[in-house]
């Protein structure tokens, strides 16, 4: 937990340098292949302190993160043994990557949308496609879809409430950090059951 704390403070103090919208481009980035913290993040911070350009952001959060699962895909694809089961490994996923390979055979549309969408680690579902030689366009379509969808609705809920989530994330990190983890667990539950 101490860690994670060390990393969002880290990339939560690029919102207060000049360098603010490069982080938010590099951390959505890196995020959706093998970063631990999610832009959403950096995107809050950006946006409270620049309401008006929320939906810019958002816009950086969207294009970044879909260019990341990109290179998870490629990653996947033709760097497995180098760099995608180091990355699976240190995210201990080694049995829900083996039944994302199967899954993805059948339902690599809904699989990946769940992960853009969701809190569930993107970069294990973008190493997986391309791990499983999975529709690439397919795989950009969804990809598109749920990112964009999750980022410019956390712009339209900054833009509403403004510094209140800031607040909120802030004072309650320790509980979400343990109901995040909740979640993906139940999230990488459902997906197993649901595409079973």
């Amino acid at each position: 937990m101490k860690i994670v704390r060390r990393l969002y403070d880290w990339v939560l103090h690029w919102a207060h340098t000049p360098y603010g919208t490069p982080a938010l481009m590099a951390n959505s980035f890196a995020e959706s292949s093998f970063f631990p913290i999610p832009p959403d993040v950096l995107q809050i911070a950006l946006s409270i302190s620049h309401r008006k350009k929320s939906f810019f952001y958002a816009s950086i959060s969207s294009v970044a993160s879909v260019l990341g699962g990109m290179l998870g895909y490629l990653i996947g694809f033709v760097l497995m043994e180098a760099v995608g089961w180091p990355i699976i490994h240190f995210y201990k996923a080694e049995k829900i990557f083996s039944d994302l390979i199967l899954l993805f055979n059948e339902n690599s549309f809904w699989a990946v949308l769940i992960a853009a969408l969701t809190p569930i680690p993107y970069k294990v579902f973008t190493i997986a496609a391309g791990a499983s030689q999975s529709d690439f366009i397919v795989f950009m379509l969804a990809s598109v879809l749920g990112r964009s969808t999750r980022f410019f609705a956390l712009a339209v809920m900054i833009y509403i409430f403004g510094e209140k989530i800031k607040s909120f994330i802030d004072k309650y990190f320790n509980i979400l950090t343990i109901v995040f983890g909740v979640l993906l667990i139940v999230g990488f539950l459902a997906i197993k059951i649901l595409f079973k």
